[in-house]
Formats: C-alpha cells, sequence, structure tokens
C-alpha cells in the first residue's frame, strides 16, 4: 500500500514535469560551430529514430518534487529542477547547457544536497561541468572491508527486526557509522581526435568528517529515539567501526576523516549516440586521482580507475539494447585511506558515487557492502523501449531491462590485527566468524526494471535487485550480501 502511494505521487508530479516544461524557441544566432561539432551533429541526426521525434529547443524546465525509494536510504522526500538548454536545436538531444538543484532529506537520517553545472560552449573547445554536495549520513553502511572476509551477522540483525521480541534490541546500528561529506569539483574535457577522444582533467576537494561528537560512532540517543527500552542498541555494544579501531585496522590518525585535496586526469573515448539514453557506441575511461600532502590531503593517497561501457543495439531506434559496464578501481601503492574507498571515480558531468552496492553501482547489494584497496565490478543489462509517443510537446517513451551486477574485492585491505592484546580474542573470533578466509568472492545480483523516459534526458526508473548469495550453499556466503533491494530514482545506471 505504501509503495502504490509512493508510485501515485511520483506520477503525479511527473505529469506537473510534462505539463509544465517550457519550449522557447531559440533564435537563431551567428555563431560559427567548429568542424568536429558539426560532425557530432550530422551524426546524431542520421541515427535518429525512424518514427520522428520533436527535436526540443530553447530552456526546459524541469521542476519536481524528489519523491523516491531506496532500500539502503529509506524514503525520500524534497526537491530537484533540472534546467535544460537546447539552443536551436542543433545539439537534441544532448544539452547546450544543464543546471541541477537538489535537496532531499531520507527517512533513514540521510540529507543530500546538490548544486550542478555543465556547460559544452562557454569554453572553445572545452566542456567545463562543476558540481558541490553535501551529503549528511546519520547512519551510513559500513560493513568492514574486502568483502566476504568481513562477517555480516544477519541472523541478529533480523531478530532485532521483530517487533515483538523483546529478548533482541535492534542490531542493525551494529553496521552504521555517521558521516558527513563536503565535496566540490570542477572538469574540464577538451577534444583530442575527430571529437571521440578526449582528454580530462579537474580538480576535487572533498571534508569527509566520520564518526559522531566524543569520538562515537553514532548518535545513540537519535538511533534510539522513540524505541521500547528492549530495542534499543547499548551503548556498551561496538560497533563494527569501533572493533575496526580497538584492532588497529583503521588508524586513530585516520578514523575521523580528513580533507582531500585531488587532481584528477585522465582519457576519455566517447562515440555514443546519445548522452542521456544511449542505444550505440563506446564509453571508455581511465584517471590518475592524485593526493599529495603538499596540496592539502590529510592522510595523501594515489589512486587509478578505469571503466569501458558498450551500448549495443539489437533492434534499431532505440527499441531493444544490449549495455555493459566494466570497472576498476585501483590503489598505486600498498595503502590509502579507508574513507575515500567507497566511492566510484567520475569526471565530467555526474559525480562521485558511493560504492560498492547499492542503485548507483551494484544494485541488489547493500550499500558499501564491498570495499578494498582495488575492486573490480561489472553491470550487464538489456534495455527493452516497448513504447514510444508524444504528449504536450514532449517525447515521452517507457522502457523495461533486465540486469545483472557484480563486484569482487581484487586486492585486500590491511586486516591484520593491529590493536591491544585485550582485543585479541574478540577479532579472532570476528574472522572466524567469516571462515577465517583470505580473500573475497564474486558478488552477483540480478533483478530487472520499468523506465519513464522524456526527451531522451529525464528518465525516471523503478527496479529491483536480487543478491545470489542468498541462495548460496556456502554457509559463509549465504546472505551475507542482504535479501535484495526496490529502487525509485532517475537516470540510467550508465
Amino acid at each position: 500500500m505504501r509503495l502504490r502511494y509512493i508510485v501515485t505521487i511520483l506520477l503525479t508530479a511527473l505529469c506537473c514535469n510534462v505539463a509544465f516544461a517550457q519550449s522557447e524557441n531559440a533564435e537563431q544566432t551567428s555563431i560559427e560551430q567548429t568542424l568536429a561539432e558539426k560532425s557530432a551533429t550530422e551524426q546524431t541526426l542520421a541515427e535518429a529514430p525512424a518514427k520522428k521525434e520533436i527535436v526540443k529547443t530553447g530552456y526546459n524546465f524541469g521542476p519536481l518534487p524528489a519523491v523516491a525509494f531506496d532500500a539502503d536510504k529509506g524514503f525520500q522526500l524534497g526537491a530537484l529542477l533540472n534546467i535544460y538548454d537546447f539552443g536551436d536545436g542543433s545539439t537534441y538531444p544532448n544539452t547546450r547547457q544543464h543546471w541541477y538543484f537538489e535537496a532531499s532529506f531520507f527517512t533513514k537520517g540521510s540529507q543530500l544536497f546538490v548544486v550542478s553545472y555543465d556547460n559544452r560552449f562557454l569554453i572553445s573547445g572545452v566542456r567545463w561541468s562543476s558540481t558541490i554536495t553535501l551529503t549528511n549520513d546519520k547512519a551510513m553502511d559500513f560493513y568492514g572491508f574486502n568483502g566476504y572476509m568481513s562477517y555480516y551477522d544477519h541472523e541478529k540483525v533480523a531478530l532485532g527486526k521483530e517487533k515483538k521480541n523483546h529478548d533482541n534490541y535492534i542490531y542493525t546500528p551494529k553496521y552504521r557509522v555517521n558521516r558527513l561529506a563536503l565535496l566540490f569539483k570542477t572538469d574540464f574535457v577538451g577534444n583530442i581526435w575527430n571529437n571521440k577522444l578526449f582528454w580530462e582533467a579537474g580538480y576535487h576537494l572533498s571534508y569527509i568528517k566520520q564518526g559522531y561528537k566524543d569520538k562515537q560512532a553514532l548518535n545513540l540517543d537519535k538511533i534510539n529515539k522513540n524505541k521500547e527500552d528492549y530495542k534499543m542498541f547499548p551503548a556498551d555494544e561496538p560497533t563494527v567501526f569501533d572493533m575496526y579501531r580497538q584492532w588497529g585496522i583503521i588508524s586513530e590518525d585516520e578514523a575521523w576523516g580528513g580533507l582531500n585535496s585531488t587532481v584528477r586526469v585522465g582519457l576519455l573515448f566517447d562515440t555514443r549516440d546519445k548522452e542521456g539514453a544511449p542505444s550505440r557506441g563506446v564509453w571508455a575511461e581511465a584517471h590518475a586521482m592524485l593526493a599529495p600532502g603538499w596540496l592539502g590531503t590529510t592522510n595523501p593517497y594515489y589512486r587509478y580507475s578505469a571503466t569501458f561501457r558498450h551500448y549495443v543495439p539489437i533492434v534499431k531506434n532505440d527499441i531493444l539494447t544490449f549495455a555493459y559496464r566494466l570497472n576498476y578501481e585501483g590503489t598505486f601503492g600498498k595503502s590509502a585511506p579507508y574513507y575515500i574507498l567507497p566511492y566510484i571515480t567520475v569526471m565530467g558531468p555526474s559525480y562521485d558515487r558511493d560504492g560498492m552496492g547499492g542503485y548507483r553501482t551494484i544494485r541488489g547489494l547493500m550499500r558499501n557492502r564491498v570495499q578494498g584497496l582495488d575492486v573490480a565490478s561489472y553491470n550487464a543489462e538489456l534495455r527493452w523501449r516497448f513504447v514510444n509517443f508524444t504528449l504536450w510537446k514532449q517525447n515521452i517513451a517507457f522502457g523495461l531491462n533486465l540486469f545483472s551486477d557484480g563486484t569482487m574485492v581484487t586486492r585486500n585491505y590491511d586486516m591484520s590485527f593491529r590493536g591491544e592484546e585485550q582485543h585479541r580474542a574478540a577479532y579472532d573470533a570476528y574472522m572466524a566468524a567469516s571462515g577465517n578466509r583470505t580473500d573475497d568472492r564474486p558478488h552477483i545480483t540480478v533483478g530487472g526494471g520499468l523506465r519513464f523516459i522524456m526527451n531522451q534526458n529525464f528518465i525516471v526508473a523503478f527496479e529491483y535487485g536480487l543478491p545470489l548469495s542468498k541462495f548460496s550453499s556456502d554457509p559463509f556466503i549465504k546472505n551475507q550480501d542482504g535479501n535484495g533491494a526496490f529502487y525509485i530514482n532517475t537516470g540510467y545506471l550508465f
């Protein structure tokens, strides 16, 4: 019933968005396009669907109540605004510039504020993107490092959720930590060859504060608010974050976060037919992230990433597409501050996302379930756009998709014991619970979903993912990735 209510609100909001979207015909200007821009425009027109589609021009405004659901964060309430500038329509479905504003609040205690701007023409021959985000997670997921090497006590979590069970307190806070993250980035992308190969360069500044005041993992007063005494999470029960500090896995120098001042450089190869919902082409990137101490970074680190995305049209005109993404996040050297591990590296118009686990990374897997020095992942999905039509001068489509996502730690974060001897017994018991594993194994999920697509850019997704570990016969893997997750969110995963 609750889901039906949320879906009704969302669809109503979408109708409002369509009704109030404005399309202003831009006057022709004498601005001369580069040969590369003309080539890109001709390619877009040549690959346009056979069915006539309205070419959007001018500014399109998309105000929308942010009503969504994420199994990891809870129900989302807030507001967002997309402003698309299509100019004279020659770049459609890609925009000339795009503004995005969001203020969201989640029922599981998180807040998210985003201001983002993307421009292709302000600097001649260069795409410029800037974003500032503030995320306040009162209870961010923290399950430890190296995937299956970190034991998740799913049985105690399940017992703690039973409302009439007086013998078991809520156990979910065991795997939570308070986190405040302020991120700013500005990226530049320029053409190297034929408007397909590009250089990337950017500066990323972030401040991450872990834990609550007085060196606590959580604000237990807030966590236990309005709960019966027998359900309250005990103050003397350590969280996984607390235990890792006691065992020396997380040092006190890093435990509470720090400042990250990072230069990013990379190469981009992009032959997509369009950005919002591509149906053909390759989108590949390789990045290096340099965060030295002399640049102001609290705990210096050096990392790299490589991502390959491929869109294969099976039935033309966007009807049926097979798409997949391969990603590798790695570390130069033997260590990196633990609080920068749960991020997927992004340059260009988007911004860094939590990973691995959750809607933007591995659907159906618990958020941040997999963290390590090096992590590999894949996403593969079949996208079927089963209907296209125009309504109120807007291009509308609905699509279905089936997917499989997966990830695995390929190089471990050091989990050796470095604490005081009095804590060794607890450490040994914890490691034994996972079978004293020395490496990770693939975490694989499957699922499907429905998408609403407007003007090739505004996309609302309804998806459900299920981890295959739920059906494993291995007792050290079964139910270690959660029970699955449902999401209502925006955009395609990639």
